[in-house]
């Protein structure tokens, strides 16, 4: 596999970046004014559309306010929701020189300034990028990762890291790990909402409204969910990809990250977390991380790493 230019990946993620922000509101905007056309909706009139786009261009400032306002504050913190997630910790360099002067290294090579660098202590074997500016840009490795891998093979999975956060790939990811995460806390809160409100209400014509615009937001949701998911999964394998590629350029060794990936590919670490979105960061997704129903029946097609065997098997043919 040809490794694309730095400055290319650069501007294509960028140009990602910029149509996922573009996207991901115009899903809001398309499920406010639906949910608006179908409370509107009777069987004698049809759908009232002249109420749908009143009612919409009401309430859809008030809308965005709150999932902008969501999204920045989300977009801010996900740093430290992520080591809290992987309970991570800082990494210095009196701790583990070798690593260090890895990362050192390796940064020296790719002409970028060094990252964080964190450590989980968890005897399996896992390591992920993370940060959306040069002041967050951090790399983090598992305890079994350190201990297994030989110096060869943790400069290829360090190689493959950096390359994430030099291709901007963490920027780009967390941005659609925000706006999936709106929509699957929007689809959550409605479906609980209908589920606990209470029959006796529920079987009162008088509030037989506020039960329909709770199920619409919860169906509304759900599709929303749906393709803000597929674009996510999308981009989440092409990076994989293009970061074997750059790592292997990094460290000059492509079959020492390929070593690298097959030691991982056996015991993949961080099964514990349990959150899929912070599951795409990882250089392997661990195999026994609990999936719910939705996740398992279609995993070929919304896996957010390719198959590790395809990803070994191209870098032994650099």
């Amino acid at each position: 596999m040809k490794y694309v230019g730095i400055h290319t990946q650069q501007a294509s993620n960028n140009v990602k970046s910029f149509l996922l922000l573009c996207c991901f509101p115009l899903l809001v905007v398309v499920m406010v004014w639906l949910f608006w056309v179908i409370l509107t909706y009777n069987e004698q009139m049809g759908v009232d559309l002249v109420a749908a786009n009143a009612l919409t261009m009401e309430y859809l400032p008030m809308v965005l306010g709150v999932v902008g306002i969501w999204f920045v504050i989300a977009y801010f913190i996900n740093d430290m929701t992520i080591r809290s997630a992987t309970q991570a910790k800082p990494l210095e360099r009196r701790d583990n020189m070798r690593v260090y002067n890895i990362v050192e290294n390796l940064c020296i090579a790719g002409g970028m300034k060094m990252p964080k660098v964190y450590v989980v202590e968890d005897q399996q074997l896992n390591a992920y990028a993370s940060g959306i500016s040069e002041s967050t840009y951090a790399v983090t490795v598992t305890r079994g990762l350190l201990n297994c891998l030989n110096d060869r093979e943790l400069a290829g999975v360090i190689g493959h890291e950096l390359t994430h956060i030099r291709n901007r790939d963490t920027r780009l990811l967390i941005v659609s790990i925000v706006f999936v995460g709106i929509f699957s806390m929007i689809a959550q809160v409605a479906f609980r909402s209908f589920l606990y409100t209470p029959r006796s209400r529920r079987s009162n014509d008088r509030d037989n409204g506020s039960a329909v615009a709770v199920v619409v937001v919860m169906v509304l949701a759900a599709i929303a969910y749906f393709f803000a998911i597929l674009t996510r999964f999308a981009i989440s394998r092409k990076r994989e990809y293009m970061a074997d590629a750059g790592g292997a350029e990094l460290c000059g060794d492509p079959l020492a990250l390929a070593s690298a990936l097959r030691k991982i590919s056996g015991n993949p670490g961080l099964d514990d977390v349990g959150r899929s979105d912070v599951a795409q960061l990882f250089i392997c997704r661990p195999d026994e991380m609990k999936e719910n129903l939705f996740e398992s029946t279609f995993n070929s097609l919304f896996s957010t790493h390719p198959d590790i065997k395809k990803r070994i098997a191209i870098l032994e043919q650099f």
